[in-house]
């Protein structure tokens, strides 16, 4: 897909598909407060491991079926059998870890919202609870990993969170605007105040 013909810079990788350019131009970079929105977001970026986003982002909904829309205490009370189904059934990538990593994920969760009193809470906690914003001109520096993404990733990893290594973190803080790395000439920057 080319760049829409509307006048307005974006980063090179929205524009791929109508898909990513919707989501660039809508969620990504955006701040983000809400605890199964996040929850949903932090499942993807694991899924992603290995992948392209635009794998995941296909499959966005079937995700959003297997897994009850994310919410994290439904999810967190799956059981074996069911995942089994998920993983032979539906249209999420068929990888037997990280679909059973949703359900210990939940469970992590779930412990954070108690003591933390949300999600939202704990997960901004760990980058001060304000975005973080680059002046990145070029896709080249943008970095896939920095040395906050390093720290959360060893605290979620010593919650019991898998798959959240120090690259899918920076994802997961781009993704939803703990990170705002919308290159310095791209409309959604000028949007968001950058």
């Amino acid at each position: 897909m080319n760049a829409p013909d509307d006048g307005k810079a974006r980063c090179d990788w929205g524009t791929a598909t109508p898909s990513m350019l919707a989501y660039h131009d809508t969620e990504w970079g955006v701040p983000l407060h809400d605890d199964r929105a996040l929850f949903e977001l932090l499942t993807l970026e694991g899924a992603q491991a290995g992948l392209s986003w635009r794998t995941i982002l296909e499959r966005r909904a079937a995700y959003r079926d297997a897994f009850h829309n994310f919410d994290i205490a439904r999810v967190a009370r799956m059981r074996d059998a069911t995942l089994e189904k998920v993983l032979t059934e539906s249209g999420v990538v068929r990888n037997r870890l990280k679909v059973f990593s949703v359900r210990d994920n939940a469970r992590a969760a779930l412990v954070a919202i108690q003591e933390a009193g949300s999600l939202d809470a704990f997960l901004w906690g760990l980058v001060d609870g304000s975005p973080i914003v680059n002046h990145w001109t070029h896709r080249a520096q943008v970095p896939a990993q920095t040395e906050v993404s390093d720290r959360m990733s060893k605290t979620l990893k010593q919650r019991g969170f898998r798959f959240v290594g120090s690259t899918i973190c920076y994802a997961f803080m781009q993704a939803t605007g703990m990170v705002d790395d919308h290159l310095t000439s791209c409309w959604c920057r000028l949007r968001h105040g950058g």
